[in-house]
């Protein structure tokens, strides 16, 4: 059957018969491997504390990323501390809990750390019902912890004003997700042959297209995308995120899986880019470990500096990326001090060479961390 015969490819008479073109994927598939290793093996030498910090940094970017393309904005460090305080890392203070944030968190470490669990019905609606804990999405009522009914109308993902909609996707209807979804966690569980990382790119493919509840689709199938990789790697802990490159390529993501979605069952061009995102996720774990190394060096250098808790804050929030130039009215502003306040803490991390002066001109003095901080890999 070709795609022109139906509009989805739930529709078609062998749904869902997955066909793909290995010869196509071999070099994408040697490139993953590649880079892992690359990885993997840099990771091995920087030690035990430091793989927990590169894991809790691309733990908190994978639940941050995953729920940004869906449009939600989580607090980065009420996610980083649930993540730290579930893993037993220590980051010093832990700032307040987010109910929301907490429910994305209990999903991705469920679905990494219990990587070899199965995949059970009561398992996704576990994970359902903790990605909306008040029954809400938004503003809206939805089922929770169960499959959607279609009760408001079949399951379509639309963009556009009210009366000039653009439906790009309809999901199958819900009277035939319990064997559809019977059929899909058969294969996800079972030993299907597929290479490890084409299972993944298969298994968030298939998830989407089913859509099986009101709404968390995107969230749940990346989550189970991330189980099936970690599956593949062999290991509970996570040093890159798919979710985070998926996030910075969001709209060629939608469009990919628009694509797919209307046209046939070969999905080597679906295949072809998740391998090629995953590349780009693994080599950007590469930065963001020297961010973590950079870190480590930055406070072993400085360990016998003595520092108040607000320097140690805005330091922090240096070493973690700020955005725009620190000037003493941010860090005041950020610390909860007065402006003489934060000139005094300033001008001691100035005199202990902690700080410098940005050479970069403008109408108020800002400041950066002194001296080069990390120079090699390591």
């Amino acid at each position: 059957m070709q795609s022109g015969d139906y509009t989805y490819i739930w529709q078609a008479n062998d749904w869902p018969k997955w066909r793909y073109d290995l010869a196509v994927l071999a070099g994408p598939l040697a490139d993953v491997s590649r880079a892992q290793g690359l990885l993997m093996g840099r990771l091995a030498d920087v030690g035990m504390a430091l793989r927990d910090q590169a894991s809790l940094a691309a733990l908190t970017e994978d639940v941050v990323k995953t729920s940004e393309i869906e449009g939600e904005q989580l607090n980065v460090e009420s996610v980083r501390s649930s993540i730290a305080r579930r893993l037993g890392v220590d980051i010093g203070a832990l700032a307040p809990v987010d109910r929301h944030a907490e429910g994305v968190v209990e999903m991705v470490l469920d679905a990494t750390a219990n990587r070899d669990a199965p995949v059970t019905r009561a398992r996704l609606f576990g994970w359902h019902a903790a990605l909306f804990p008040t029954g809400y999405s938004g503003l809206a009522r939805i089922k929770v912890g169960g499959w959607r009914d279609d009760a408001g109308g079949p399951m379509q993902v639309v963009s556009g004003p009210i009366g000039r909609q653009r439906v790009h996707f309809e999901a199958p209807p819900a009277d035939c997700l319990e064997s559809e979804t019977g059929r899909f966690l058969g294969w996800l569980n079972g030993e299907t042959g597929e290479l490890p990382l084409i299972k993944a790119g298969l298994a968030h493919l298939w998830f989407v297209t089913l859509h099986p509840f009101d709404d968390g689709n995107g969230r749940i199938a990346r989550a189970i995308g991330d189980l099936l990789l970690a599956r593949a790697d062999g290991s509970p802990q996570r040093f890159y995120s798919l979710s985070a490159q998926i996030q910075r390529e969001r709209t060629a993501y939608y469009d990919i899986l628009e694509r797919t979605q209307k046209g046939t069952l070969d999905v080597t061009k679906w295949l072809l880019w998740f391998l090629d995102t995953l590349y780009r996720a693994v080599n950007q774990a590469q930065l963001a470990l020297d961010a973590v190394i950079t870190k480590a060096r930055f406070w072993q250098r400085f360990a016998g500096t003595p520092m108040n808790e607000r320097q140690v804050k805005l330091l922090n929030r240096l070493l973690d990326g700020f955005e725009g130039k620190l000037t003493s009215r941010k860090w005041a502003a950020i610390a909860k001090c007065s402006q003489d306040t934060a000139l005094r803490d300033i001008n001691e991390l100035l005199a202990r060479s902690v700080l410098r002066r940005s050479a970069a001109g403008g109408r108020s003095t800002s400041y950066e961390l002194s001296g080069p901080l990390v120079d090699d890999r390591t």
